[in-house]
Formats: C-alpha cells, structure tokens, sequence
C-alpha cells in the first residue's frame, strides 16, 4: 500500500504541474485531464454513431420492398460495410471504455487522475486519425469498400475499391484500444486509494480492468492480420489468396481470434454499468459481489477460446467443431452468474424506476434473447441451418446493440448529472425508453423469422415471400432511429438549459458520487481513505451528515 501511495504521490505532484498551461480551445485539445479527455471522446464516438444510425437507415429504406428502392447493388454493399465498420470500430468497442471508462475509472478508485495522462491523450487522437482515414476511404479514388466490417479473403485482395486505407485506420484504432487498456490496468493496479484493496473496487471497474485485458492480449493480433492483408494487397505475396498459394481460413481464425475476445471488449463494461445502476435503484448491496467480479474475468478468459464457432460451415475438422461448441456453451455460465445476481439484487428491494434503471430492465430482457439465441448459433447443427442467415443479424444486434447499446445509454442517463451538473427532463427520459424499446423489437425481432425461413444475410434483393417482414422492419428503424436523434436533443438541452443537478440524484455510493457535480480539476481535495465494503448503503445517512 506504501508503494501505492507513493506512486499516486508522484502522479499528483506531475498532474499538478501540467494543468492549466493553455486557454481555450487548446485547454481542451492539448488537455490531459482524464475527464476533459472523456468527454471529447463522448462527442467524437456519438457523432460517429449517429452517422452509423443514418447509414442504417439508409440500409432499411433499400430492404423496405423487394427490387431497387433507393440505391443499387454495389452502393447497397459500401453502405452496410460502412455501417458496420463505423458501429464496431468507432462506437461500440470504445464507447463505454473510452467514455466512462476514462471519466469515472479513476475517481471510482480514488486517484486523481490515469496512470500516464499524456498516453492518454495520444490514445485519443490515434482514435480521432483512425476514424477520418476510415472516412477519407469514402471519398479518395476506389470509392467506398464493400466487403463487409469484416474484411474476409480472398474478396478483400481483389476488391478495386479503397481497401487498404480503411484497414491502415482499423491497425491505428487498435493501437489506441491497446494504449487504453495498458493505462487502465496500470491505474487499478498501482492508484487505488488507502484502503481499496480489489475486493473493495466498484464492479465497473472490475469490468473495464477485465477488458482492457483483453484489449492489450487480442488487439495485436488483428494488428498483424490486417498488416498482412496490406502487405498481400501491396506486394502480391500468397498469404491468404488461394489464387497464390495463401490461405483464407488461416484468414478467418486470425480475425475472429481478435473479433470475438472485442465482443467482450463491448459488453464487459456494459456489464459493470449494470452492476453499478441494480444496486443503486435497488437501494440493496450488490447480491453476489466477488461472483460478478469473477465472472467478469472468467467471460475474458474463456472469450479467447471460442473464436472458431464463426466458423462451423468453413470445412475445419469435426474434433475442432464440437470442442468450439462446447466453449461455446460454458461462456454463457459467467454471463448467466451475472444475470443471476442481478436480479437476485432486486429481491425485496426498494426500487426506485428512474430511467437509468429503466434502461437496464430493457438490457436484460434484450439481451438475454441476445444470449439464447447465441445458444443456437453454438449447437452444431442448428448453426448450419441458420449460418449466414438474418438469424445471425438479429442475434448480433440484440447482443451488440441490444447489449452495448441500450447500456450505453442507461450509463450516459445515469452518469449525466455527475459529468455536467445539469438535469434532464425525466418524463422524456422514460418515453424514450418505451419508444426504443418498441423500436428495437420491431426492426430486429422479425430478422430472427426471416433468418429461420431462409433470409440470407447482405443480400441487397429478397424473394416477396419476405416483402411484410421486411417493411416491419424498417418502420421500426424509424422509430428507433427517431427515439435516437430525441435523446440526443433532450439532454443537449439539459446540457445548456436543464436545472443545476444535486451532487448525489439517485442517491449513489460509490466514491463518484461523495464529490460536487461536475467534478473539480483533480476529482478530489484531499484523496480519500478507504473503510466502507462496497456498496454500502450506511454510507448515505454518513454523506447527509457530512
């Protein structure tokens, strides 16, 4: 603990001296406070995200009839590409990490800032050069890619189209996920504060420190894959062209060895947003805590090892196929834990049903549909059924978005009073929880009939037969899309016009909430000391006193 509190020693006295050496708008670009650095990422990723919302309903304006609507083949191709692209890379996989992960990670455990503040900053504008690359890859000769976010060969080496700066962007975004997650883990290990040992941390960060595991260990390794499809671009060299002696399933297990561990980059830390609101709407201590805090490191470790049941249908060996099932299948027991311990936390609770908590009653109901369905996609033969199908589009927007997506916004409703100081307008709050909700079963929830009959996924044309599933559909894209763009402008009118918030509105207990709102320059006057176990809520009449 010495050795602790000499290094937050040290961290202070240098954040100390490199505040405030800029004014205006370059206190905020060349800023390395944590939260500053927070909240930049929170304007760069919603921008991104509502562009990906729009490029999607571009997508359910086409699929809305059969036969040509809006946009022929090829275009239909670069926007679902585009939409993916932008979805996974720049808003699902760093929103929650990036966002409250930076904002609140290091007051949570009581330090006054991350461990390496510039490497901080850095990792923000790697994020910000990644995404104008992949966006420049729209405009520059070649056009728009269309292979999909996934980049499979051998389509990929013989695309014409802008192949080779989007992948570029995708390796400088990884490096920033990777910078990320070595401050992370070097924050929670070595600037916790007296008295905070593991088992007293909040479970949002046991969630963004099980992540940013998985971001320095799985990143690398989609890092050197995509080099390799540069350099094969470049050079000709037969690594996965089959036309020059390469291999593209080699192709496949290199990036699902990333790609599926970066599934639980995304819901991890939704995970640990879940296990921060239950208790405090619950007014109950968190049932289960060392389970949920395991069960988060388990979900990672085990994440590695399931790679391959994306790839039941490539022709791999029967041995591999069942060993990937079984995986598989003990993955969902730590998500299952923590569903479990949810709402054994509710039990007998005082609940009280603010938005925040509204939220994540809609995540678990979406995405334990998400999870089940997943359960499908594991068993052998019901995945050769279904493989590349709409099933497997409906059961990854429910995990995705029905996961990461809805907590992205419970995290954003509960966290807003404490990041601005401003209140929203509570009754808009619930509304639009209805109407997403609504929205999200209507546009998805018919991808699992479809995908069952047969639809198969990325296809820009349908048989009729399709044709009323389809416009559900889309009618649910409008009111998702629109419920999207009414959140957005209710709290920015918070943001600027809303009521001065309490320090403490939900009536919270972890070490953000002890603090003013918003928070000062270094979080904290004097660094706190640690004696209450987590989730204490003894601790409330203590705050009122003090």
């Amino acid at each position: 603990m010495m050795g602790q509190t000499a290094v937050a020693v040290k961290a202070d006295n240098f954040y100390h001296q490199s505040t405030n050496k800029y004014s205006g708008i370059l206190s905020w670009l060349l800023t390395i406070d944590h939260k500053r650095i927070g909240l930049m990422y929170m304007v760069s990723i919603i921008f991104f995200f509502l562009v990906g919302v729009i490029v999607g309903v571009l997508m359910r304006l086409e699929l809305m009839a059969p036969g040509k609507t809006i946009v022929d083949a090829q275009t239909y191709n670069a926007l679902f590409t585009l939409h993916g692209v932008i979805m996974i890379f720049l808003f699902i996989i760093p929103g929650l990490p990036a966002i409250f992960g930076n904002f609140f990670l290091p007051i949570q455990i009581g330090a006054r800032d991350v461990a390496f503040p510039r490497l901080n900053l850095l990792s923000y504008y790697l994020y910000v050069i990644g995404a104008v690359l992949a966006l420049l890859s729209l405009v520059l000769p070649g056009g728009p890619i269309d292979t999909g976010w996934t980049f499979y060969i051998p389509y990929s080496v013989r695309s014409t189209t802008n192949i080779s700066l989007p992948l570029l962007a995708a390796f400088i975004l990884g490096f920033s996920s990777i910078l990320t997650g070595l401050n992370f883990i070097t924050t929670v290990h070595r600037l916790r504060a007296p008295g905070m040992g593991f088992f007293k941390m909040p479970l949002f960060v046991w969630a963004t420190y099980a992540t940013a595991w998985v971001q320095i260990i799985a990143t690398p390794v989609v890092g050197i894959t995509i080099l390799l499809v540069i350099i094969e671009r470049l050079f000709g060299v037969g690594i996965f062209d089959p036309a020059l002696g390469g291999d593209p399933i080699l192709f496949q297990h290199m990036f699902w060895i990333y790609s599926h561990p970066a599934v639980y980059i995304m819901i991890l830390p939704a995970m640990g947003v879940v296990s921060e609101i239950i208790p405090t709407f619950s007014r109950r201590t968190i049932f289960g805590y060392t389970a949920i805090a395991m069960s988060s490191l388990a979900i990672a470790f085990v994440g590695y090892l399931v790679w391959a049941h994306h790839m039941f249908t490539s022709g791999m060996s029967d041995t591999a196929r069942w060993i990937f099932s079984l995986l598989t299948f003990l993955v969902a027991l730590p998500s299952g834990v923590k569903v479990f311990n949810w709402v054994a936390t509710m039990y007998k609770g005082s609940i009280d049903p603010q938005p925040p908590f509204l939220w994540v009653m809609a995540f678990i109901f979406l995405f334990s549909i998400g999870g089940l369905t997943g359960l499908v996609l594991g068993a052998l033969a019901t995945d050769v059924h279904v493989h590349d199908t709409y099933f497997v589009v409906a059961h990854f927007h429910f995990v995705m978005f029905g996961g990461t997506g809805t907590i992205f916004f419970a995290a954003l409703h509960y966290w807003f009073p404490k990041m601005f100081g401003r209140m929203y307008n509570v009754k808009f709050a619930r509304i639009s929880v209805a109407t997403f909700f609504i929205g999200f079963m209507l546009l998805y929830f018919p991808k699992f009939i479809m995908g069952y009959m047969g639809m198969p996924r990325r296809y820009y044309d349908y048989l009729p037969q399709f044709a009323n599933l389809q416009m559900i559909s889309t009618i649910g894209s409008w009111i998702l899309s629109g419920t999207i763009f009414f959140i957005v402008g209710y709290l920015l009118h918070a943001l600027f016009k809303g009521p001065k918030a309490p320090s403490n509105p939900w009536g919270g207990v972890t070490l953000e909430w002890h603090i003013q709102s918003p928070p000062i320059m270094e979080n904290f006057k004097t660094i706190p000391t640690i004696t209450h176990e987590p989730y204490d809520f003894s601790q409330l009449k203590e705050m009122k006193n003090a």
